[in-house]
């Protein structure tokens, strides 16, 4: 009888220790049920966006990209392995973090620097959940974060070139250009005085015109600028905007479908395809390429491997992080040879691109004000 009542109490002391474990592990560490992933194919992961989603065809798209890349099953994972989380607001991204930890995932990728405070408070309260976030590289560095970083003023400072020297391939003495940005920061800062650099290397005093939607997912805002710009006779428009961007390439793609030399610049992704109008030419003249999908295979492989290490990770011309699109036929030869020798000088330290609307300021004082902010 003794021997019965030690085994019960045994047992039941077991169950309490298994219970009281999951517990913790489902509030302060890996989520319940999450697997050690270490050396595993079948690690899960789940991206987590604003409320563009992955189909925002820009940014977005890109990361979810490398995921498929990752797997290389088409999708035949999705919901299993992989998944992807949307946030109507910026309320929802910290429950949102918190839903998917819950849910066992190896790894969380959290896209755009609107995530940064929600990241840095999840990651203090789930140091054992594997984070990373692109776009950001000054959050306060724990294990279990890798922030991944661009350098977009390299991309942005090719397509700026191309912009212009396309201008000048047509014999357009004084080209007008555009940038429309998404939220402003930053970030989005990069992409913009890289473009109006690339620009005024080729044209000194161009004009150059700037807006702001404060979106990510108003193409109708940007729709509408570009059309009075582009009617007034702006010759290109660069937009940084993730789905925002979608309106600029909308307007071009009407206006040259009606014969209108207008362009735009798509971005992150390669938008040329989104261009397309009658004939199967496209409106997007470039892409400034950013290759997120570069930051989501090397998480992936790093959680896989078992060398998953907090820290920040910078992308750019020199790692092939940045790049543009060469897919337009209609892209002169001349333009394609300034662009490449600017990435050689690039490369070779010859030019140095400001990554600021102050150092773009000081470079050319004449430059009119911008919308832009460097914080």
């Amino acid at each position: 009888m003794k021997k019965v009542l030690t085994v019960a109490l045994c047992l039941l002391l077991a169950l309490c220790l298994v219970s009281c474990g999951n517990k913790g592990g489902s509030s302060k560490g890996n989520a319940k049920g999450a697997s050690d992933a270490k050396g595993s194919d079948n690690i899960r992961v789940a991206i987590l966006t604003d409320a563009t989603g992955i189909d925002d065809k820009s940014f977005n798209a890109a990361a979810w990209r490398g995921i498929l890349d990752f797997y290389g099953d088409n999708g035949a994972g999705r919901g299993t392995l992989y998944t992807n989380i949307t946030a109507q607001s910026s309320d929802d991204y910290l429950p949102n973090l918190k839903n998917a930890a819950a849910q066992g995932y190896d790894l969380l990728i959290t896209t755009g620097f609107t995530w940064g405070d929600s990241v840095t408070a999840f990651t203090k309260d789930y140091p054992n959940q594997k984070v990373i976030i692109v776009d950001v590289d000054w959050l306060p560095q724990t294990s279990n974060l890798i922030q991944y970083i661009y350098e977009e003023e390299q991309g942005s400072y090719l397509v700026g070139v191309a912009a212009a020297m396309q201008a000048k391939a047509d014999g357009i003495e004084n080209p007008k250009f555009g940038f429309i940005g998404g939220v402003p920061g930053a970030t989005i800062t990069k992409f913009e005085v890289g473009y109006i650099e690339g620009i005024l290397s080729v044209f000194p005093y161009a004009e150059i015109r700037d807006y702001y939607a404060n979106s990510w997912g108003a193409p109708e805002l940007a729709k509408t600028q570009a059309k009075s710009w582009y009617d007034s006779g702006v010759y290109c428009i660069f937009s940084a905007a993730g789905g925002t961007g979608g309106g600029t390439i909308d307007q071009a793609r009407e206006y040259r479908n009606a014969g209108r030399n207008v362009w735009a610049i798509g971005v992150d992704s390669d938008q040329y395809e989104d261009g397309i109008y009658a004939g199967g030419k496209s409106a997007v003249l470039t892409s400034m390429l950013k290759k997120v999908e570069i930051s989501t295979v090397d998480a992936l492989k790093k959680v896989k491997d078992g060398t998953f290490v907090g820290g920040v990770v910078k992308q750019n011309l020199f790692n092939n992080g940045v790049d543009y699109s060469t897919a337009n036929a209609e892209l002169s030869d001349e333009a394609k040879a300034a662009v490449e020798q600017a990435k050689a000088d690039i490369l070779a330290g010859k030019i140095t691109v400001p990554k600021t609307v102050k150092e773009l300021m000081e470079r050319h004082p004449a430059l009119g004000k911008l919308n832009a902010i460097d914080d």
